[in-house]
């Protein structure tokens, strides 16, 4: 498996003259870095005006390994190639390096740039990415790669303080500027030369081998190994390292490559909302900073947050009278961390009679409701109190707790709430204090304690009785002055008292059926499901030439094939029996087809896009603009993957499905629309991505429509 490092863009507050002075020190040796044993100069170019200079040394490297694992590999000391190529005049240093020793059985990439800060002239930018690849090393592959990590990762965090290290001793030196490159004075007579000097020199970076085998340099010597190169982009598309420290926390250098590489990817496939870094960072946490994990939750996590429009929760609904009166939860001050505190009097709390009045999905709807304050509230105290501070404390009060908190449907309900909440806001939950807890709680913990996540267990903190009183209780995580009145503190707590639900406000099964089905089906989006054989297509009717097909979808479960034709005549209308050819009927959304199979392309329909190919988690929007009126046919189709491609393992949820349905089966779940030409004043039709105009006039119409904004 290969290991990829990308770092963040470390800022130096300095010249980049001077920062290029600081670096040559580290050279030939660096006592700073005790495996660093010394280098040779094997080949140096520099241009006739000495704006370009590429040195090439070879590094000689004692690795701290073990003495047994060197014996068998037959080496004391393990060599580097590195090549530097300076340009004074466009300010950059490329560095690459790749390894001579074992160059057979491993493979060690790497690619660092210095360059000018983007904002500020006097400012030096770094940045740094790195891969390795063990084919085989006698049996110790797996020792190799850690060994490896290690050693890098311990550099990697040397790096900036050698750099300073070197800056104060120039400093000491009375060594504070270091002018810039300017070229040559010019000679009337030389006026005609100089100028193609010039000329050549913008591009000398490219014609370099061709100059330096003039001067000796070999061929092999100067080819760029296949290093990873930094990510290219906008100074808003990368991570600061300060920004890092001082809004995410301390991470170390693979953590930090992490988060870099997941939110380039998410950058780069992901058309729909970018979650913030915190939320990103939250996600790696929750699987151990394993990339492809994260992603997996994360990228489904995506899909439920769209398809119930979380993210407008807070703006666009009210919790029910009946919560706001017997609900017994509230934010209150914070802890001594600084995080967010919520206080949730679960004793006091009648959680049959709101089950009863107000259904599941209401109380789901409102914790998520909480969750998405609690977020909130973490970035507002990240910015009052200057750090990080991604997750909250929630003080839970058991005190009443009996068996009626028992009740079947309600532990039900709570169970689910759990796993949603485990779900889609991993670690949010910084500290859990349980207070007051009676002799019916194992019961309940019993019950519960299997459904919550290792890492998050580990944050309770249980108080029988008046525990929380006595050392190591409530006052070693909240401040005295915020200990709530009901456990003998001085703050008035605003959060309320519960009580019993009335039970005139109960409600029948039917009616919360019916309310619990309206919650979660107010929605722009409708859902489908694709078999394989059975493609699922919607009919859009075009009266007038040049009108807009516009399209936002995603691809839940397995992967499709997105296609639009266009027909003269209207399909015939999909049979009503479920179980016939033209519709299925399924749990997951509907089925339909609109194609008549004796229906020839080419002839009765044609096809007006090419086809597009849509992978499971992508989001994909886009428009078509129409040449003529007529019937427009949007289809989903099964894509089927050739067999020596289907090696990844399934998933525990795909395993889970597949018991219940068949398992040529997609899902997706989409949202279509259609702008007169005189609305759409923006570019070219795009069909598979939403970068364009075309995308942004989509999402401002969506905007006023539903006034999401």
């Amino acid at each position: 498996m290969v290991q990829k490092y990308q770092s963040p863009v470390r800022v130096y507050k300095y010249p980049f003259e001077l920062i290029m002075a600081a670096y040559e020190r580290r050279f030939p040796t660096c006592p700073l870095i005790p495996m660093f044993v010394g280098s040779d100069t094997v080949n140096e170019f520099k241009s006739e005006d000495g704006a370009i200079h590429v040195i090439e040394r070879r590094c000689k490297l004692d690795v701290d390994a073990p003495r047994l694992l060197k014996k068998i590999a037959g080496v004391d000391f393990v060599y580097f190639v590195q090549k530097n190529s300076l340009n004074s005049r466009e300010r950059t240093l490329h560095i690459e390096a790749h390894n001579e020793t074992f160059s057979n059985r491993v493979i060690i990439n790497e690619h660092c740039c210095y360059t000018v800060h983007p904002e500020n002239e006097d400012w030096t930018c770094f940045e740094q990415s790195a891969s390795l690849d063990i084919k085989s090393f006698f049996g110790f592959e797996s020792t190799v790669e850690k060994i490896a990590m290690k050693q890098y990762t311990s550099n990697i965090k040397k790096g900036k303080e050698i750099i300073e290290y070197y800056l104060r001793q120039l400093e000491e030196e009375g060594v504070t500027f270091v002018p810039r490159w300017t070229p040559p004075s010019i000679t009337p007579s030389s006026e005609t030369s100089s100028s193609s000097c010039k000329k050549q020199a913008a591009s000398m970076a490219v014609v370099i081998p061709d100059a330096a085998f003039k001067e000796g340099l070999s061929g092999d010597a100067l080819s760029s190994p296949s290093a990873p190169e930094p990510v290219v982009g906008t100074p808003d598309d990368k991570l600061d390292a300060d920004y890092i420290k001082r809004y995410l926390g301390d991470l170390t250098p693979l953590q930090e490559s992490c988060l870099i590489r997941l939110r380039q990817w998410l950058q780069e496939t992901h058309k729909g909302k970018i979650p913030k870094d915190e939320h990103i960072l939250r996600f790696l946490r929750a699987r151990d900073f394993n990339i492809d994990k994260a992603r997996e939750i994360m990228c489904q996590s995506l899909t439920w947050r769209k398809q119930h429009q979380v993210d407008y929760i807070l703006d666009t609904w009210t919790p029910p009278q009946v919560l706001q009166d017997y609900y017994a939860g509230g934010w209150h001050h914070h802890d001594k961390d600084g995080r967010p505190l919520y206080v949730l009097r679960l004793g006091q709390m009648d959680t049959k009679g709101l089950v009863r009045a107000l259904g599941e999905e209401a109380l789901l709807r409102y914790v998520l409701s909480i969750n998405e304050e609690g977020l909130r509230r973490c970035e507002e105290n990240t910015k009052v109190f200057g750090r990080p501070i991604s997750s909250w404390t929630c003080l839970v009060d058991l005190e009443g707790l009996n068996m009626r908190h028992l009740w079947r449907p309600g532990v039900k309900a709570l169970l689910r709430i759990i796993e949603v909440v485990e779900a889609n806001y991993p670690e949010t939950l910084g500290r859990l204090l349980i207070l007051r807890a009676p002799r019916v709680f194992p019961v309940l913990w019993t019950l519960v304690s299997p459904f919550i996540d290792d890492n998050t267990r580990r944050k309770f903190l249980i108080y029988a009785g008046n525990d929380y009183q006595g050392p190591g209780g409530l006052l070693d995580y909240i401040d005295k002055e915020i200990i709530p009145d009901f456990l003998s503190g001085e703050c008035m707590c605003e959060v309320p008292e519960g009580g019993l639900v009335p039970k005139s406000l109960y409600r029948t099964a039917e009616e919360l059926e019916n309310e619990d089905l309206k919650l979660w089906t107010e929605t722009i989006y409708q859902s489908a499901s694709v078999f394989k054989g059975a493609p699922h297509e919607i009919l859009v009717q075009i009266v007038d030439a040049s009108s807009v097909i516009t399209w936002d979808f995603d691809v839940c479960k397995g992967d499709i094939v997105f296609n639009i034709y266009h027909s003269k005549r209207s399909p015939q209308p999909p049979k009503k029996d479920s179980l016939g050819a033209h519709s299925i009927t399924s749990p997951g959304g509907n089925n339909v087809q609109l194609i008549d199979k004796v229906w020839q392309l080419g002839r009765d329909y044609s096809m007006v896009e090419s086809p597009l190919i849509c992978k499971e988690g992508e989001s994909v929007q886009g428009s078509h603009v129409t040449r003529w009126p007529g019937f427009y046919i949007l289809q989903w189709k099964f894509h089927s993957m050739p067999a020596c491609a289907a090696s990844s393992l399934p998933r525990v949820d795909d395993v889970l499905a597949s018991l219940q349905v068949s398992s040529h089966k997609c899902k997706v779940m989409y949202y279509t629309e259609v702008i007169g030409s005189e609305d759409f004043r923006y570019g070219r039709p795009c069909l598979s991505t939403a970068d364009g105009p075309c995308f942004l006039f989509l999402s401002l119409s969506l905007c006023l429509r539903w006034r999401f904004c």
